[in-house]
């Protein structure tokens, strides 16, 4: 299997709670401001991945099978490896915006939908008689 295949067939699947999360954006009219925020961080990454990689590589900490890969390069990086930060740009802010803490999700429900809810550990103590 090539890198290319890898990167393509985790993509895909990072894809799906990636497009969940930006519903839920564009329903709160938010999508214009994360997917700018989104840009700028995928910039920052594949930049920091494309230097930091070509030193690893230069340095002969890893290396790549030839035969495996496209033959593009930035600096040292093959190109398939940039796939990685781009995945980690998808899927993290995804699954924060699905998964986030429940307070979060009540804070912005406002007080009409928000409901309290007292875990068993501080409700009062029954006593014997």
């Amino acid at each position: 299997m090539s890198y290319l295949v890898l990167d393509v067939v985790a993509l895909a699947v990072l894809v799906v709670p990636f497009a969940l999360a930006t519903r839920r954006w564009a329903g709160r009219g938010e999508l214009g401001r994360r997917l700018a925020a989104l840009g700028v961080a995928a910039a920052a990454l594949l930049v920091v991945t494309a230097v930091f990689d070509s030193l690893m590589i230069a340095a002969g900490l890893f290396t790549y099978d030839a035969s495996a890969l496209l033959g593009l390069h930035v600096g040292r990086a093959p190109v398939e490896d940039l796939a990685y930060p781009l995945g980690a740009v998808l899927l993290l802010p995804s699954v924060w915006e699905l998964l986030g803490p429940a307070a979060e999700r009540a804070r912005s429900a406002g007080p009409a939908e928000a409901t309290a809810v007292v875990p068993d550990d501080h409700r009062p103590a029954r006593r014997n008689p």
